[in-house]
């Protein structure tokens, strides 16, 4: 356990040392850091995401910078579920840290499939569902956007899954409530919110799309606020804990998600510039607590006078 307890986090039923996680899609499947990183310091990690088959993703270029973060056309490239537990998983099941793993698919059933796969093996904590994926059974409308279509997924998944199950929610919906209270109701563990904005970057000069997947994911500092109001929305529609990210590159960031609702908070394209952010605002959020003479992080979850 961290020294500083202060930072002790319950979430799901799960004991982490911190509050911070790093985010899926930013920290591979974790031990590509491990000689950067103390992976023990973080609060856990959530891997990239695993599909039932491997796929090679979107044509490149793949990360466009920005002003304020960046934009990303990955395609969910993953080396598949199977590949995984076979060449990954045993070492991250020596870690002391939680590891989730992060899980998408294109119909319910690739979903489940992933879970019960990763059921049969030891060392993960829990399952991230990425439902910013859209269902090709049902014409195409995107899991993240339809309640019906997100309960039906999560219930699928909570049949077959014996650890905590974690929905990632999309903020490109017109109302977060009614998404957060379908994932709630059909038996999410937690919630993780928000995944990236749909964006376009356009090259003035070949007038073409910066990315070769045309539009792109955008992360970082440009949508903290963005991110800030979302959490605080959903944090007031659920009972269960949430996840906050987005743009979070320090520990008052972190502490600001926290204040509004969040109970962990994960961190994503910080670690681009810097692969130790986790580690570093959780330092940074326990010096927080100490200048502001409180006792427990727990204290700032929901503390937002509004």
């Amino acid at each position: 356990m961290n020294a500083d307890g202060a930072l002790a986090t319950t979430l799901c039923g799960l004991r982490l040392r911190n509050p911070v996680i790093a985010a899926s899609g930013t920290f591979a499947y974790g031990l590509e850091f491990q000689k950067l990183v103390n992976l023990n310091g973080l609060g856990g990690l959530v891997v990239k995401g695993l599909s039932r088959e491997p796929m090679e993703g979107n044509a490149p270029p793949r990360v466009w910078e920005t002003a304020a973060g960046m934009l990303n056309s990955i395609g969910l490239q993953n080396i598949g579920v199977r590949a995984f537990v076979r060449d990954k998983l045993p070492a991250l099941a020596k870690l002391d840290t939680a590891v989730f793993a992060n899980v998408f698919g294109y119909q319910t059933g690739d979903y489940v499939e992933v879970v019960r796969i990763l059921e049969d093996h030891a060392g993960l904590a829990a399952y991230e569902l990425n439902v910013s994926c859209p269902n090709t059974s049902h014409g195409g409308i995107y899991f993240s956007s339809d309640p019906a279509l997100l309960s039906e997924v999560v219930a699928a998944v909570k049949r077959v899954a014996r650890r905590p199950v974690v929905v990632k929610l999309s903020p490109n919906v017109s109302a977060i409530e009614p998404l957060a209270r379908a994932a709630e109701e059909s038996g999410a563990d937690a919630i993780s919110l928000v995944n990236t904005f749909v964006a376009l970057a356009i090259d003035p000069y070949t007038r073409r799309p910066r990315l070769g997947g045309g539009t792109g994911g955008l992360s970082g500092p440009a949508i903290k606020p963005l991110a800030l109001r979302l959490v605080f929305q959903a944090a007031r529609a659920v009972r269960i804990p949430v996840i906050g990210l987005g743009g979070i590159s320090s520990g008052t960031d972190a502490a600001e998600f926290l204040i509004a609702g969040a109970t962990a908070v994960q961190v994503g394209t910080a670690t681009f510039a810097d692969p130790r952010a986790p580690v570093r605002i959780a330092s940074e959020l326990g010096r927080f607590l100490r200048r502001e003479k409180i006792a427990q992080v727990s204290q700032l979850v929901g503390s937002v006078k509004a």
